[in-house]
């Protein structure tokens, strides 16, 4: 059999390396993007510098994924920026790179995605979103509100592609402890943990357990969905 070609973006560091080194090892062909080149490496992994808020660059980002193989299994849509700050303190300008990033860049990388997906009649894409959208929380408006489009746009995408044989779901993590909430004060993790059912951070291989069930071929009757860990 062929082993499955599987993109992930923003797969330098954290969870996003993390879920690209899993698919590794479970013998696939991966192909990971960021901005900043890779200090790691893997026979057949893949690097790509590209930013998924800049349109050229994930086409050029598919470019390869097509001229490398020809094909594509699954996007993890992974590649995300977040910021913490009361709303009254948040300028346009930090507004505008997370919508940026986290919205443009995973409905370019999805719409592209999709187009190679489609020829084989196949295709799984997972998107991130997380558990501040139902938390509602406080102090993360701009986060919050660039990860609520990205369900709304999951579950339109779910119904735009179901007839070429793609499914599309998101994923809602807890905070992991990554550089993504290194910035955060201990004390505010505390408080958006001691709302989860499971009071306690994420891992990623919390994570990954949820997007190995989403890819695999058998979940082909599961779309639209956003999964959110912690019981929230």
């Amino acid at each position: 059999m062929e082993r499955p070609v599987t993109l992930v973006t923003g797969s330098r560091k954290g969870l996003g390396r993390a879920v690209a080194e899993h698919y590794l090892a479970a013998g696939h062909h991966v192909v990971g993007c960021s901005r900043k080149p890779a200090d790691w490496e893997h026979e057949r992994y893949r690097h790509v510098l590209a930013d998924v808020g800049v349109e050229a660059d994930v086409g050029n980002l598919l470019g390869e994924v097509r001229r490398t193989h020809g094909r594509l299994d699954h996007l993890v849509a992974n590649a995300g920026v977040a910021s913490m700050n009361h709303s009254l303190l948040t300028p346009a300008a930090t507004v505008e790179r997370l919508l940026q990033t986290n919205v443009v860049g995973t409905f370019v990388a999805c719409r592209e995605a999709a187009k190679l997906m489609r020829k084989r009649g196949f295709g799984r894409i997972v998107t991130m979103s997380t558990v501040a959208v139902p938390l509602r929380l406080e102090g993360e408006a701009a986060y919050v509100a660039s990860k609520a489009a990205v369900v709304g746009l999951t579950q339109v995408l779910a119904r735009e592609f179901a007839g070429f044989g793609i499914t599309v779901n998101a994923i809602g993590p807890t905070p992991v402890a990554t550089d993504l909430i290194a910035g955060v004060p201990a004390e505010a993790i505390d408080r958006l943990v001691a709302r989860q059912a499971v009071p306690r951070l994420g891992t990623a291989a919390d994570v990954i357990n949820v997007v190995d069930f989403l890819l695999r071929p058998e979940s082909g009757f599961v779309t639209g969905q956003c999964i959110y860990l912690g019981g929230v």
